[in-house]
């Protein structure tokens, strides 16, 4: 039997507000399998919980209850075998673009003239090349946020997690980084956008975040996120995801944005979160 590249057992977050004792339930038994090779994207209103699970999944935050493995082992610190791309670019403002790239090359002992090879492709793919002494303050949102996801990509992680990563980038360009983006975990606030790249689709609930449901997008590859609209079955999928994520999205104007208090959680297991970018 095949090792799942991720597997999420009954996980549950909480956290502790400073000046009080009561823990407030972010994620509610959370359980999922992901498979080698499998694109899967995470959708669901705001405050769910989706960046929570990707920082477990790094190692960034721990649960705090429940366990996360990855291809096996199990996460209790931070993981450097995952390459996570964050919501925000994490440039090192005192690094030109191309010693930002190579970082987690550089740290990983990797000689100059290979990284060099290896980061000139990839830069030339997101429309970077020219730009390697540029600092971040002279790129533009799109160029930075591109110029991370090529970071991520340098060092061939068998689990790549994406924190809503195309939002400053061009059509054209999220075209281009479609092919080159093959084993993810992936959140996205566009729903287009998740079944045009998904093998699966997750749909979780207002928070306290659950799976409320999963969907398998059967479209042939490879797909054409120009012209995904026309593709047959793109419809109905949209509609059955959109139906689900809707009611999601509804509940968080109905109730208040923070879920309840949990006295029967282990208040002293609750984890700190250490940080919202990735350890290189």
């Amino acid at each position: 039997m095949t090792t799942p590249a991720i597997e999420v057992s009954h996980l549950y977050k909480a956290f502790v507000a400073a000046g009080t004792s009561q823990a407030k339930l972010a994620l509610d038994d959370v359980s999922l399998t992901v498979a080698p090779g499998e694109f899967c994207t995470i959708v669901g209103p705001s405050g769910c919980g989706k960046s929570t699970i990707l920082n477990m999944l790094a190692g960034l935050s721990r649960p705090t209850m429940g366990e996360i493995r990855h291809e096996g082992r199990l996460v209790t610190a931070v993981n450097t075998a995952i390459g996570y791309v964050t919501q925000d670019d994490n440039l090192l403002p005192w690094r030109s673009l191309q010693s930002n790239v190579e970082l987690a090359l550089e740290l990983r002992g990797v000689p100059r003239s290979v990284r060099r090879t290896r980061l000139r492709e990839l830069l030339g793919v997101v429309g970077l090349s020219g730009f390697e002494s540029h600092y971040p303050s002279e790129l533009s949102g799109g160029m930075r946020k591109r110029a991370s996801i090529v970071r991520t990509l340098s060092y061939n992680s068998s689990v790549i997690l994406m924190d809503e990563p195309f939002g400053p980038l061009d059509a054209q360009t999220r075209v281009i980084l479609q092919d080159e983006l093959l084993r993810l975990w992936f959140v996205t606030h566009d729903l287009v956008e998740a079944i045009a790249l998904s093998d699966r689709v997750i749909v979780m609930s207002a928070a306290p975040g659950r799976i409320k449901s999963s969907y398998e997008v059967s479209i042939p590859r490879p797909r054409d996120v120009f012209r995904i609209h026309q593709a047959a079955g793109f419809a109905q999928l949209y509609d059955a995801i959109w139906t689900s994520l809707r009611e999601e999205i509804a509940r968080t104007h109905e109730e208040p944005h923070e879920p309840g208090p949990r006295n029967d959680l282990p208040t002293t297991e609750v984890g700190l979160d250490v940080a919202s970018s990735p350890h290189f």
